[in-house]
């Protein structure tokens, strides 16, 4: 059985984080969508709201879990035995930094590979920091989140 993990921060998700979710569904048999809890970055949603924002737009996928960790991820994929990490790219500058990354963990476990997926090129400047932006001056967002996150993401930016 090919598992894989879909790791991220998802503050919030996208609809380039769906489309690279939905995709990775196709290939792989079971697939692991997991907020990563780091306590070094400031969010704008908690873990809980965040995996509550993935379980809703997942739900209709049979064979996607919705998990989260904190820690090195190539300890998380150990305890959950998984063999894939899928990673999406949007452009050159993610591409550097993912790179080095899968280089550290293929040093920490040779087993776990690492997939880079670029972005469909609609979604390739797409990012939760400028959905927050665009929901904090109150926007519109509904073009790129899924519908059935919307509402909650627009409430946690409520205008004056």
């Amino acid at each position: 059985m090919r598992k894989a993990l879909y790791p991220g921060s998802f503050d919030p998700i996208t609809k380039g984080h769906l489309d690279i979710i939905v995709r990775s569904h196709a290939i792989v048999d079971h697939l692991t969508v997991a907020v990563l809890e780091n306590p070094r970055k400031q969010s704008a949603f908690t873990v809980g709201e965040r995996l509550e924002m993935l379980k809703r737009c997942t739900e209709k996928y049979p064979g996607i879990e919705v998990d989260y960790f904190s820690g090195l991820l190539i300890e998380y994929v150990k305890r959950k035995g998984i063999s894939i990490v899928i990673k999406g790219l949007r452009a050159i500058s993610d591409f550097e930094f993912e790179f080095q990354m899968a280089l550290v963990n293929r040093k920490l476990n040779p087993d776990v590979e690492t997939l880079f997926m670029m972005t469909n090129s609609k979604y390739s400047y797409l990012s939760s920091s400028i959905v927050k932006e665009i929901a904090d001056f109150g926007g519109d967002i509904s073009s790129l989140v899924p519908p059935e996150v919307h509402d909650l993401i627009v409430r946690k930016f409520p205008r004056d």
